[in-house]
């Protein structure tokens, strides 16, 4: 595939990304991908992946499912042994590639999604309840009395 500089796009179920789906709040949708093989100018064989998914993640806030649009644009450097990886260029993900060459593609571009996956999700259109953010009525009245000034109680206790 690195040779010929072969080129592969398409969509995959994201239903059908069993560790991703694990994850997720749903599996609808489908992810849209391109892949491009080919060698830099150093000679080093490298991956171009760009992936698009939609992802139905539990936001931490609100505990309510959203779909987050995931978009991931990574080169991997291809290297059949661990010790090659400081030879790759600035920009390069490693990957190891199994001695026989073979690749699943499919592992690929589900493993790039794992890894853009936010460690915390939280929807950007979402808010906090009211009866989170709104004071307590019982703080609101002690507030009104006091400065801002967090020792005047003590200036009231000194009299």
């Amino acid at each position: 595939m690195v040779s010929a500089r072969r080129s592969f796009q398409g969509l995959l179920p994201i239903a059908a990304m069993q560790r991703l789906g694990g994850l997720l709040a749903g599996t609808e949708g489908e992810v849209r991908f391109e892949l491009d093989f080919g060698r830099d100018e150093f000679g080093t064989a490298y991956l171009d992946v760009r992936v698009q998914a939609p992802l139905t993640l539990i936001c931490q806030r609100s505990l309510e499912p959203f779909v987050l649009p995931v978009t991931v644009d990574s080169r991997l450097g291809l290297i059949r042994q661990e010790r090659e990886e400081s030879a790759l260029p600035p920009g390069s993900e490693p990957l190891l590639v199994a001695e026989d060459g073979k690749l699943s593609l499919a592992d690929v571009i589900e493993d790039e999604l794992l890894l853009a996956l936010p460690l915390v999700p939280v929807n950007p259109d979402s808010t906090l309840p009211d009866e989170v953010v709104a004071p307590a009525p019982e703080e609101s009245s002690i507030g009104e009395g006091r400065s801002d000034n967090p020792f005047a109680i003590l200036r009231e206790l000194k009299k």
